[in-house]
């Protein structure tokens, strides 16, 4: 018997509905007096995937009527600098959101810039307040996001997460350490494997929902992965001329019930849950509910 198509995990297509449920409510709130909600991004030196990522986040932010201001500094900025610029955001009253983009040249001192952030303001949701609040389960924080992007992505999509064993390759700062935590809020059991996992395919053949976030390209083949396996890749890397994610797409997509396509999976969800931060800080700044942003 022929096996049944994988389930594409659509990230472009759910990203364009949640941003017209955005755009709608903050329509809403403009034809009653309200001001739009404000995002501030600043961005040090000319990485150009950087470059890239801040201009997705400019365009989403226009398309949905958030007003994005860029800082484009250069990369001999320092730290100083820095940390007076978001000191002047803090304190700006028609500024919701704040977000650095990383990585940061490697002469600033990236957690000092993070601890910098007023936490209310903190939507890329790395300053160690947020963090916290992810530990102690508080929907009022602010979820990172990616792992926040990857939650929607997977709830949309019917995907119980409870008591299923989810494993995530890669433990770093930005997607992989946060989402475990995330993923324990739903009640998952879950595995991070990281540099010094010996047999990272020991752990991923058992998993019922595996997430890669290492940036190596093929990483994730086809035998490491259990049959009717939902495999979730946030990787992105050039090849060439081509994009590549984590996971043998081809091979993968043969053993999996359901898989994220790189591009237009995880990355367009990345964008749309930092819109939905800044609206959900936009919403706080007003003394208005942050319960059921969707």
């Amino acid at each position: 018997m022929e096996k049944a198509v994988s389930l594409i995990l659509d990230g472009k297509s759910l990203s364009e509905r949640i941003r017209g449920k955005i755009e709608e409510e903050i329509e809403f709130w403009a034809s009653k007096g309200f001001r739009r909600p404000t995002l501030s991004v600043l961005l040090v030196g000319d990485d150009p995937a950087s470059q890239v990522y801040v201009g997705n986040k400019e365009r989403a932010c226009k398309k949905v009527g958030i007003r994005s201001l860029v800082y484009r500094l250069p990369r001999n900025t320092t730290t100083e600098e820095l940390l007076d610029l978001i000191a002047q955001l803090n304190a700006e009253e028609e500024v919701d959101g704040i977000l650095v983009q990383l990585p940061l040249p490697p002469h600033i001192n990236q957690q000092e810039v993070i601890l910098a952030i007023n936490p209310k303001k903190d939507v890329d949701g790395f300053h160690p307040e947020n963090m916290g609040r992810l530990v102690a389960r508080m929907e009022d924080g602010f979820v990172p996001c990616t792992p926040l992007g990857i939650d929607l992505l997977l709830r949309h999509h019917s995907i119980e997460l409870k008591g299923k064993d989810v494993v995530i390759v890669g433990a770093g700062f930005i997607v992989g350490r946060p989402l475990s935590l995330l993923m324990l809020w739903r009640e998952a059991t879950v595995s991070v494997c990281h540099i010094y996992t010996r047999d990272i395919a020991e752990y991923t053949i058992r998993a019922d929902i595996l997430i890669s976030a290492t940036g190596v390209p093929g990483l994730i083949k086809a035998h490491m992965v259990k049959e009717g396996a939902v495999v979730v890749d946030v990787g992105i890397s050039r090849v060439g001329d081509q994009i590549r994610g984590d996971v043998d797409f081809e091979g993968v997509k043969e053993k999996a019930f359901a898989i994220t396509p790189v591009p237009g999976g995880v990355g367009p969800m990345t964008v749309t849950a930092l819109l939905l931060n800044t609206l959900k800080a936009y919403r706080r700044r007003f003394g208005l509910s942050v319960e059921n942003l969707l």
